[in-house]
């Protein structure tokens, strides 16, 4: 098959996390996030009303969707991912669904997503989105709310902070009235995608994780899923971030906790990917200085490749949308250190 073809031989991809979060960079009234800037409205426990205040403010004017599709095609990469919906519940796409984006709740009024997914069209790049399934920290029943809050890397996995677990919480709701709709729209909307990249299976049970795999194959029958959507109901391995192994993990395990992953059963078409960063964030950070070294990520992806594992690296945009520097230094060095091991 044409799509198991394409990952396998793909090797390299750029993955991005954008956001609200972005305009923080890590911290909020004096408080920093934990390593995880992406995070930050959990673990400052920021209020609905002030991530709305955000979005009012949201407007990358500096967003070259062409820029960074050739960024990643000069560095060697074969495919993008980019968070559509992170767990703050705003989405990069202009949603019927949910007026919680980026047209309709900030100044930009520009659907990201789209001017994304056709600059991937026009210069050959394969374009995957993210796309948070449980949790979602605008909703009052978005999923986590059932889990141990100090396995995360903020005050707790749902929206404690502004809608107290008081036991009526039900995921089931904003599973129909967002979750399933919003990946309707982005299969739908977008031309052809080439994965979706779920995250922390939390509160989805397997009817609805097989009904979320079953929709995708529905609207996108080429598109490949990743292995957090839950419950078993994949195409190809989501290793643990920043997961280099030394070898192929041979352990299987039926019931992986995706949050620290020792175990997976594996891929039905081998395909294994592992998503790393560049420092200790993924969202934009402005005190995270803990820069990898090219060589370092160079070596990675050998390591990974060798293996048959493609290596997903990870770059947060700034609130204006540019790269950071130091990310653009990096990884043109590795695709430097790449071409003379060529030669």
């Amino acid at each position: 098959m044409d799509n198991i073809k394409w990952f396998k031989e793909a090797g390299y991809g750029l993955m991005i996390h954008f956001g609200l979060y972005s305009l923080l960079g890590g911290a909020y009234k004096g408080q920093r996030s934990e390593h995880y800037a992406e995070w930050i409205q959990s673990a400052c426990a920021i209020p609905n009303s002030e991530t709305e205040k955000l979005a009012g403010a949201f407007n990358p004017i500096y967003f070259d969707a062409e820029e960074w599709v050739l960024f990643a095609k000069e560095c060697g990469m074969e495919y993008i991912v980019i968070t559509s919906k992170h767990h703050e519940g705003f989405a990069l796409f202009k949603s019927e669904a949910d007026s919680f984006n980026c047209y309709d709740a900030s100044p930009f009024r520009r659907d990201i997503i789209k001017e994304l997914s056709e600059a991937c069209k026009k210069h050959g790049i394969k374009l995957g989105l993210y796309y948070s399934q449980d949790l979602d920290w605008h909703e009052r029943h978005g999923g986590g709310y059932n889990s141990d809050p100090n396995t995360c890397a903020g005050v707790s996995w749902d929206n404690s902070w502004d809608f107290p677990n008081d036991g009526t919480k039900n995921f089931d709701i904003v599973y129909k009235k967002k979750m399933l709709p919003q990946i309707k729209e982005i299969l739908t909307k977008y031309g052809e995608i080439s994965l979706i990249w779920f995250d922390v299976p939390m509160t989805l049970n397997k009817e609805q994780s097989t009904e979320i795999y079953e929709t995708v194959k529905k609207y996108q029958p080429s598109c490949l899923v990743n292995s957090r959507l839950g419950n078993g109901k994949y195409d190809y391995v989501s290793l643990g971030d920043n997961e280099i192994p030394e070898k192929m993990p041979e352990t299987v395990n039926d019931d992986v906790d995706y949050n620290e992953i020792e175990g997976f059963k594996p891929s039905p078409y081998g395909l294994y990917e592992s998503a790393c960063t560049l420092n200790d964030s993924w969202g934009f950070c402005t005190w995270d200085n803990n820069w990898k070294s090219a060589e370092s990520i160079y070596e990675n992806k050998k390591k990974l490749n060798a293996l048959g594992i493609n290596y997903l690296i990870n770059i947060g945009p700034d609130h204006l949308g540019r790269f950071p520097v130091q990310a653009i230094e990096i990884l043109k060095k590795v695709r430097e250190l790449e071409k003379n091991d060529e030669k």
